[in-house]
């Protein structure tokens, strides 16, 4: 799967299978479900979650929360587009 049939398939509504916990939580904050994403990957403490999960509330406007993440996740604080971002973490898991 490449990154324009991910977001084919949140556009089509049809979440593929066997996606792994990443991809699907990128796939569920995609499709308007942030909460469903948060779920997936608050419990995890690796650095992809850490990653996911500094994105997320990135989304949701808490930067000091995003920054903590970001930090556990061995990464700087990300700035810039929401969307390029995500685009970014999904290529990266692909």
């Amino acid at each position: 799967m490449n990154l324009e049939q991910f977001i084919e398939s949140i556009d089509s509504k049809q979440k593929p299978e066997n996606l792994g916990m990443h991809l699907e939580a990128l796939w569920e904050v995609a499709a308007g479900n942030w909460h469903i994403a948060h779920e997936i990957v608050q419990n995890d403490a690796g650095r992809k979650s850490s990653l996911i999960h500094a994105y997320l509330h990135r989304v949701e406007g808490d930067e000091g929360n995003a920054a903590y993440w970001y930090s556990r996740a061995g990464r700087s604080k990300a700035e810039g587009d929401l969307k390029e971002e995500w685009k970014k973490i999904v290529q990266e898991l692909l």
